[in-house]
């Protein structure tokens, strides 16, 4: 599946369930007001500022075709403000090698490397006489890549689960170490099980983290009837770029925008729990060739008003409703009230 429509999804507070803006589904959804009465207006202040930032990246560390430092220097020299590095099951800040001509990036990605970083590839012969590469570790590429204020790396892990053989993918943002998939006897056990371990740390270590669930329609593992129910888990990618995982969903399936519409309704009316937002993401695996009907990046994006550009001044934000995912739509404000945005 190909989708060159482009998406909008309001993650701030108002009272309509969704407004269609042109050719795109712009979704707002129910929230606190300060007043009935009262217009509020996000936008740019002294205080304030829009920050785009990709939530889903793979790399070599996981299923990815390229090095750390190659992706963030793209998602830099492409105008994101901040990247989140969320490969699977893993967290890169241990020492590991890899044979270039037998990881997905093959010698391609190895030259390109070379030719980006010349001083920076580190280097060995394995006993088989093959070429080794050194992965570096995010706080390395973090620490060469990164300036603050200006642009900002995140350690994030998608926490790769499953039950039976429905997969069940979740996005630890922020994380201070890495979380174990914990499993279930049903999709919304797996999926509250490895939330509860999220609150946990974060309670622990007193780092604000958030987790959100990965591409509903991904083989189609997580239905809305599975998500709504799920306690301290307030996000989900109501927009992924990957290919294959059927946003749109099909003659049996809910779309991931239904799937929103059913969760909001059931969540606000019946359940009682908070809202669920939206978010758009890359889950970036193909670096090589920009534009392809592969899972590239710049496809999805999120753009967060936050007085800092740090993580957990993003995730504090991100909590309050104060951004926007979108796949090609710029805003400059939202206002809005409880009669409209």
């Amino acid at each position: 599946m190909y989708r060159s429509q482009k998406y909008i999804a309001c993650g701030h507070s108002v009272r309509l369930p969704a407004v269609c803006l042109l050719f795109f589904s712009f979704v707002c959804l129910t929230g606190p007001l300060a007043d009935a009465a009262e217009t509020i207006e996000l936008k740019e202040t002294g205080n304030q500022k829009w920050y785009k930032g990709n939530m889903h990246t793979h790399s070599l560390w996981s299923d990815g075709d390229d090095y750390l430092e190659m992706i963030a220097d793209w998602y830099k020299s492409h105008g994101y403000d901040f990247l989140s590095f969320t490969d699977h099951n893993v967290l890169s800040n241990s020492e590991r090698w890899t044979v270039p001509e037998k990881n997905k990036g093959k010698l391609y990605a190895y030259e390109e490397l070379k030719k980006r970083f010349p001083d920076w590839v580190e280097e060995r012969k394995n006993k088989d006489g093959q070429i080794e590469v050194r992965l570096r570790t995010f706080e390395e590429v973090s620490e060469k890549l990164g300036e603050p204020g200006k642009y900002l790396l995140i350690q994030s892990e998608e926490v790769t689960d499953r039950f039976k053989n429905y997969p069940v993918h979740m996005n630890a943002t922020n994380l201070h170490s890495l979380l174990t998939p914990l499993g279930g006897k049903s999709v919304y056990e797996v999926m509250q099980n490895n939330t509860n371990a999220l609150l946990s740390q974060r309670e622990r270590t007193g780092q604000k983290m958030i987790i959100h669930l990965n591409h509903p329609n991904f083989h189609y593992g997580v239905t809305a009837e599975d998500l709504m129910k799920v306690v301290g888990e307030n996000f989900f990618e109501v927009y992924n770029g990957h290919p294959g995982v059927n946003d749109s969903g099909d003659e049996a399936h809910a779309s991931t925008e239904k799937i929103w519409d059913i969760i909001l309704t059931k969540r606000l009316a019946e359940l009682k729990l908070p809202i669920m937002y939206g978010l758009g993401t890359d889950d970036g695996h193909n670096y090589h060739k920009i534009p392809s009907r592969a899972s590239e990046p710049g496809r999805g994006w999120v753009v967060i008003l936050s007085e800092k550009l740090e993580p957990e001044a993003l995730v504090e934000a991100l909590e309050a409703g104060r951004f926007y995912a979108s796949s090609g739509v710029k805003l400059k404000s939202v206002t809005y009230s409880d009669q409209g945005i």
